[in-house]
């Protein structure tokens, strides 16, 4: 697919500097494009590589000024990396807009819809009584269980697992090896020691922009009438796990590992790091930010809190006990010596 410059620029509101007429077919790093290449400069410390670059067009600062003079065309736009990534996403949809229609064998079960512009590749399975949107891509060998509701513009990519009842928003992406709706981890203790499972009838709701990392779960709720729920524009990474009855504010980012136990709620706009533990019934206010490997125990009490540890807490105050601890083995010394000392002063 090509697209010219100035094509480009209109897309994404930016100025041109230079020739709006030039094409460009692929999207690359800075340093690594080639003539038909179209990149970005965000980060300053990358500034050298824009006067040495092949690429047809890169986008930049609208207030950038080259030191001196390029070969490459401008589009000068607000944020380069936000307008960069937005042609990603662009370039994304065309390409899997070009899937349609039904590879065989592929099935379908009985009172189905299905809009227009649908895939299903081969060895899907589509349940009975499910109800799938426009322009809807499921990949091979992804599961759809029956009532399952698909919105529009989702991708299912391929050997994802989705449980009967689920519902799914618009423009939402499940990647490969994702399991949703799956029981949640309940057992009752037995007076002889043993562990009797706890049946999960509630549901799975994904509301619109999420998106779902590879063989990340995300567990059905316990009561028919609940739901798991994980709100706009929410963004799992892989391998994450999310138990039964969580609720995931909208545009929280979570990174890879990371696990949030039964009935926790955690706010909008927060970030948690990769291998984080939440721990269960905790609520994390909105705008929080939670370093790698943490552990929450109890709910923070402010919004837009940074923690870090385990258990964590403010990360000012964990960089001050940090810098005590790193200090520990000199401290153990001279403390010996000290005691040496007063040992000594006993006997004169």
């Amino acid at each position: 697919m090509k697209f010219t410059i100035e094509q480009i620029a209109t897309m994404l509101g930016g100025e041109i500097e230079g020739d709006g007429s030039a094409e460009v077919n692929r999207l690359s790093k800075i340093q690594d494009a080639e003539k038909g290449s179209i990149a970005f400069l965000s980060n300053p410390k990358y500034e050298s590589h824009l006067y040495e670059t092949r690429a047809s067009a890169v986008i930049v600062s609208k207030d950038f000024q080259p030191k001196s003079s390029l070969e490459t065309t401008l589009i000068k736009v607000e944020d380069p990396y936000s307008s960069f990534s937005r042609l990603l996403e662009e370039y994304s949809r065309m390409l899997h807009s070009q899937k349609q229609g039904v590879e065989e064998p592929a099935f379908i079960g009985e009172n189905t819809s299905t809009g227009e512009g649908i895939y299903r590749g081969a060895f899907s399975y589509v349940g009975s009584g499910v109800s799938i949107g426009q322009n809807v891509k499921i990949y091979p060998h992804a599961f759809v269980g029956d009532n399952t509701t698909i919105g529009d513009n989702c991708i299912i990519y391929a050997g994802a697992k989705i449980y009967e009842g689920t519902e799914i928003g618009d423009n939402c992406v499940i990647h490969s090896g994702a399991v949703i709706g799956s029981d949640g981890f309940g057992f009752a203790p037995q007076p002889d020691g043993s562990y009797k499972a706890i049946p999960q009838l509630g549901k799975v709701k994904l509301e619109n922009n999420v998106s779902i990392g590879a063989n990340t779960t995300i567990d059905c709720a316990t009561f028919d009438s609940d739901y798991t729920l994980i709100k706009e524009g929410v963004k799992l990474d892989n391998l994450i796990q999310i138990a039964h009855n969580v609720e995931i504010g909208e545009h929280t980012v979570i990174a890879a590992q990371a696990g949030v136990s039964g009935s926790s709620k955690i706010g909008n706009n927060c970030m948690i790091g990769g291998q984080v533990g939440v721990s269960g019934h905790v609520e994390i206010i909105g705008k929080t930010s939670i370093a790698a490997q943490s552990g929450i125990m109890k709910s923070p009490k402010d919004e837009g809190a940074v923690l870090i540890g385990s258990p964590a807490f403010d990360h000012k105050q964990y960089l001050k006990c940090y810098v005590v601890f790193r200090k520990l083995p000199d401290l153990d010394q001279r403390l010996k010596e000290l005691e040496e000392k007063v040992l000594n002063l006993r006997t004169v």
